[in-house]
């Protein structure tokens, strides 16, 4: 490294100013290969801004179009319901007046003589009549009832004459014969002018009044001589709770059906559906929305158009707002609304193809403004790109004055700090700071930097001196309580291999390095088995030492031979007394008569026992709970029993296995744990928990575990 006149070639004032250099070149030549590329490009940038801009224009546009269409197809539509649903309500107000009317005449028949009535006839073609038709075989001149309804002839006459959306009147008796009041008299007369015959009692009108038993809207029918489209409301009448006629109304359908045929156009259409999701109208004669006979029509709530079954179903009770379905392949806007009186529904369709329309003619304007503001753009770059040629070249010579400048001013100090950190050697290991590094710059931020690194270097290596050696002593103490915990606990399989009468075996897991969990078997006498599984409150080492005073407390008052309560209460006399720090352990510990099977066991608040009879299912045993041991001086507990037969199971667990925790925040649960237990139901009590242990295990997967694991499984074998 040489040194002229100051500028030393070869070190870091050298390499700043040929930084800056190749980076001032380097800027020239992208700028001259950008310009060009700029130049060939911008057409296409432009092109690619044009589409995306159409896009976001074709959305905005697609979502008003959605909530203009939105607002006036449901008001439309739900208008239209309200205005053929109103008709059915005036004609329904008419039909209960005659209902009334009829019900009154019947009730005072006494008072009444027998009215004339006549057949139907030609001469009366085009004129409101009243007539009388009657079944096959049925003698009207021998009714007693017809001669009574024609007293109503005045009334029926009146109210068609004075309605404008009848289009008939009928009364049918229970005897077979109809009264009934319209214009079309020669429609129900033969060629020969013999009148015809109905089968009055067989009409769909009269069979549904007769069987609802109150007013009802027929679905639509055609009339039985004019095949017009015809809707009948009627309504049954009583005398004495015997159904004695059926007053009702016609409605020609003719005018709803030309208004839903005229809807269709420019992509759009209205049509009705009954009560049974078939089509009565629409202007379709193709697809889905065709109208088809009844006993042919398709229940639109049953369409393998799952969307559409739902909508139709919806339409049906509410109205439903705007919604976007495809159907027989074409994509439609369709709203709905309900018509309560008669049960309809009124449906609204248009094409979406019919909505994109607008702004397909709004995309095409913006095609022709976007040409000529892309042409207008060019000239504007080209000017620009002159004037940035100008203001490189002054930004070029400004960058090499202040490159020098800066290169000098960034060496000096540098060269300092560099020497004194390579000065420091053995005990000399502090890098103090000095007038020369304070530049007011990124180099006094980095010499106060070094200066505060060194001193908290040498803090740091005396802390982790100390730490490291407590941690080690931490360690080997830990593991020895790990090895002390598991050895105070039984773990020599089998337990007892000369007692055949029964087998036995546990496990404890703890989630960290010692837990608060445990479990204890031990012979009492040579007939009797001590059983105990406990939870202590906390974990780690003060759980650890509390679980270890508890065994030998539960062991110790059950050596003495007292009952389960006994040894329950004695302990928790016994850790009540000096329990300053308010911990507290679960215990269930029972005691096993080998020679007869029976289990006399007390829970102080731990989980319930699960178990399997011989040859059945393991089940829980929803014990009493006492109160948790340690928790409050003077609790009893009482004592119940469990009769164990030969192949029976025990099984006893702590809160972790049902509360393991899967990475999903779901727990395993006593469902899940039973049915393990169930899948090795047959299984020898080692095998019975290595099955539940790998359900949870499997359960959890990699998720962490907070609690301790715990399980202890006895099978009663009885004397062999």
């Amino acid at each position: 490294m040489k040194n002229i006149k100051g500028f030393k070639i070869g070190g870091l004032q050298q390499k700043i100013c040929n930084l800056l250099l190749i980076i001032i070149l380097a800027l020239i030549a992208v700028y001259v290969a950008v310009s060009v590329w700029q130049q060939r490009n911008l057409t296409e940038i432009v092109r690619q801004s044009s589409l995306r801009q159409q896009e976001s224009i074709a959305e905005v546009s697609e979502e008003t179009m959605e909530s203009v269409m939105n607002t006036s197809m449901s008001q439309r539509v739900a208008l239209q319901a309200y205005i053929a649903d109103d008709l059915f309500g005036d004609v329904r107000s008419d039909v209960m007046a005659l209902q009334a009317f009829a019900t009154e005449l019947f009730a005072h028949a006494d008072s009444f003589s027998p009215h004339p009535f006549s057949a139907p006839s030609k001469a009366n073609d085009g004129i409101p009549s009243v007539q009388m038709l009657h079944e096959p075989g049925v003698d009207p001149e021998r009714s007693e009832t017809l001669g009574l309804v024609a007293n109503m002839s005045e009334i029926m006459l009146a109210m068609f004459e004075s309605s404008d959306k009848l289009s008939g009147i009928f009364v049918g008796t229970a005897d077979g014969n109809l009264l009934f009041v319209n214009d079309r008299s020669g429609s129900y007369v033969s060629a020969d002018g013999t009148p015809m015959t109905l089968d009055v009692r067989s009409r769909p009108w009269y069979k549904q009044a007769a069987v609802a038993g109150q007013l009802v809207f027929t679905g639509v029918e055609a009339d039985a001589y004019t095949d017009i489209s015809t809707l009948e409301c009627a309504a049954p009448v009583y005398r004495n709770g015997k159904l004695v006629a059926v007053v009702g109304a016609d409605i020609f359908l003719t005018a709803i059906s030309d208004y839903v045929n005229q809807s269709a156009g420019s992509g759009g259409f209205l049509c009705v559906v009954n009560e049974d999701g078939q089509v009565l109208f629409s202007p379709e004669r193709e697809g889905t929305f065709r109208v088809e006979r009844s006993e042919q029509a398709p229940d639109l709530r049953e369409d393998e158009n799952e969307a559409l079954a739902q909508f139709v179903t919806r339409a049906l009770r509410e109205n439903t707002g705007l919604e976007w379905l495809t159907v027989d392949g074409k994509e439609y806007y369709i709203t709905g609304a309900p018509m309560p009186l008669a049960g309809w529904a009124a449906l609204s369709a248009v094409e979406r193809e019919v909505m994109r329309r607008p702004t397909a003619a709004m995309l095409s304007r913006y095609e022709e403004i976007n040409a000529q503001a892309l042409e207008s753009y060019g000239q504007g770059a080209r000017r620009s790109a002159q004037t940035v040629i100008l203001l490189t070249a002054i930004i070029v010579l400004l960058a090499l004055y202040w490159a020098l400048r800066l290169a000098s001013r960034t060496v000096k100090p540098l060269e300092k700090m560099t020497r004194r950190i390579n000065a420091l050697r053995g005990g000399d290991t502090v890098f103090e700071m000095e007038d020369a590094y304070r530049t007011n710059d990124e180099i006094e931020i980095l010499a106060e930097s070094f200066a505060t690194l060194s001193k908290r270097t040498r803090e740091y290596i005396e802390l982790v001196t100390r730490i490291t050696a407590e941690k080690e002593r931490i360690g080997a103490e830990l593991a020895l309580a790990t090895r002390i915990q598991a050895d105070m606990l039984p773990n020599i399989y089998p337990a007892f291999p000369e007692r055949p009468e029964f087998d036995i075996y546990a496990s404890m897991t703890p989630a960290k390095e010692v837990g608060g969990d445990f479990y204890d078997f031990f012979l009492i006498d040579d007939d009797h088995l001590g059983l105990v599984m406990a939870d202590v409150s906390g974990k780690g080492v003060p759980a650890a030492l509390f679980m270890m005073i508890s065994k030998i407390l539960v062991q110790n008052y059950a050596m003495t031979g007292r009952g389960p309560a006994q040894v329950l209460q004695a302990v928790n006399s016994q850790i009540c007394s000096n329990n300053r720090e308010e911990m507290f352990v679960t215990v269930w510990f029972g005691v096993l008569d080998t020679r007869t099977g029976k289990i006399t066991a007390a829970n102080a608040g731990h989980e319930y026992p699960a178990l399997m009879p011989a040859g059945g299912r393991f089940e829980l045993v929803k014990d009493r709970h006492g109160f948790v041991i340690g928790g409050m001086d003077g609790m009893k507990y009482k004592e119940y029993e469990l009769q164990l037969a030969p192949g029976a199971k025990l099984f006893l667990y702590t809160d972790g296995v049902p509360e393991a925790t899967s990475a999903e925040k779901e727990l395993f649960g006593t469902d899940r744990m039973l049915t393990a237990l169930n899948e090795a139901a047959s299984a020898a009590p080692e095998d019975v928990l290595r099955t539940v242990r790998g359900a949870v295990d499997g359960f959890v997967r990699d998720a962490e575990q907070f609690d301790d694991l715990t399980m202890l499984c006895l099978e009663y074998r009885g004397n062999q």
